[in-house]
């Protein structure tokens, strides 16, 4: 049994491990040290490494794997270590999609638990997908993602495969259940790693059909606001049922529920399917998202639903624009993402990727430079 000291240290998304990359970046760029990083690459592998069901992409095994390979190429010895992880990730990944096709049988409906980025199928698919791109196991996760596109019935109402019957979150009751859109636990997650499966050639029987599947969901539940247009964060029965969203305006723009994130996973949609068409109708969506309107709305300086986010997200989406809108917004994208860095303190609770300055950090570090990270590590925001 682990303690919670050991839970939290290989957390990806508020522990040591997030920190552990942001300096393993900075060590890569030249504005931080080798021996800064590898302190905090033991800070976060001191504790017996997590395996169990429960471990995704920012928590346990994967996490940590997903760590020693951003330090593997300058220090080899992390390599063994790295791949080692990998076969565990492997059997996790294996007994998951065990447990999933278990439930599909009992006619239950997922959880984000099962499917999602954070912790879910769709998170260790990332992983895989990364590192592990030929094996039989990122296939079945590709072939699971595909399946929750397909409907189906409960009580004689047809829903979608990914739909869930608890709430997003425990203050936001969704009676009934809900679908939701966003890319941390949504559709636009689901979309973004079929995409990049298929952008780097990956594929199974049905995911060019799930693709537009979920591109068709997104076009079917579009709204246009004075703003531009934008999507619910999620449906419940009810908005099922009447074909609409009870809220009449957009959630603030956000990687992580808002049409950032979702414009960023259509564009990569596009790409992967030759749709230029749709591609700059993403592109249109996201840049109306950065207007000051917009970004004023905006009070936190984090990845998962601040500035950061937005930046890294804007950030990999001008790289493959059709047009240079994008790009000329990232000048006061990023001094906005500067401004906002100030709040943040040096406790360890702000200390994470998700919320907190590790992942602040990182977007600060694609500011100062005029290529990709090199570590890869917005990877796990699936939106590259």
């Amino acid at each position: 049994m682990l303690t919670p000291a050991e839970v939290a240290g290989q957390s990806l998304a508020k522990g040591p491990v997030g920190t552990a990359l942001l300096h393993v970046e900075r060590a890569w760029t030249g504005s931080g040290s080798w021996d800064t990083a590898q302190a905090h690459i033991r800070r976060a592998v001191t504790s017996p490494v997590d395996a169990a069901e429960h471990a995704g992409l920012y928590y346990g095994a994967p996490a940590i794997a997903f760590l020693l390979h951003t330090a593997a190429d300058r220090h080899p010895r992390y390599r063994a270590a790295a791949d080692a992880l990998d076969q565990h990730v492997l059997h996790l990944a294996h007994r998951r999609l065990a447990t999933a096709a278990a439930r599909i049988e009992r006619g239950e409906p997922t959880t984000f638990a099962e499917y999602d980025l954070f912790y879910g199928l769709t998170g260790i698919g990332a992983l895989l997908l990364r590192h592990s791109p030929g094996s039989d196991v990122l296939a079945g996760i590709l072939r699971y993602v595909v399946g929750l596109t397909e409907p189906r019935r409960q009580d004689g109402v047809e829903l979608a495969g990914w739909w869930v019957a608890h709430d997003p979150d425990e203050i936001l009751p969704t009676p009934g259940g809900h679908l939701n859109f966003g890319m941390a636990h949504g559709a636009a997650g689901l979309l973004a790693l079929l995409a990049l499966a298929t952008i780097h050639d990956h594929t199974v029987d049905g995911q060019h059909t799930a693709i537009a599947v979920l591109t068709d969901w997104f076009d079917r539940w579009r709204q246009d606001g004075e703003d531009g247009p934008w999507w619910p964060q999620w449906i419940t029965r009810e908005e099922l049922r009447t074909g609409r969203p009870a809220r009449a305006a957009p959630g603030r723009p956000s990687w992580c529920y808002g049409s950032v994130g979702i414009a960023r996973a259509q564009q990569l949609a596009a790409l992967a399917t030759g749709d230029p068409g749709r591609q700059e109708a993403a592109e249109d969506v996201l840049a109306a998202s950065l207007t000051d309107a917009q970004l004023d709305r905006i009070t936190e300086p984090g990845l998962c639903h601040g500035i950061a986010g937005i930046y890294q997200t804007t950030y990999r989406a001008a790289c493959d624009a059709r047009t240079p809108a994008l790009t000329q917004r990232l000048p006061a994208l990023a001094a906005r993402l500067a401004e906002h860095a100030g709040s943040l303190g040096d406790q360890a609770d702000e200390a994470g990727l998700l919320t907190g300055s590790a992942g602040v950090g990182l977007a600060l570090e694609t500011t100062r430079r005029t290529t990709p990270p090199h570590t890869g590590w917005d990877a796990c925001l699936l939106i590259t």
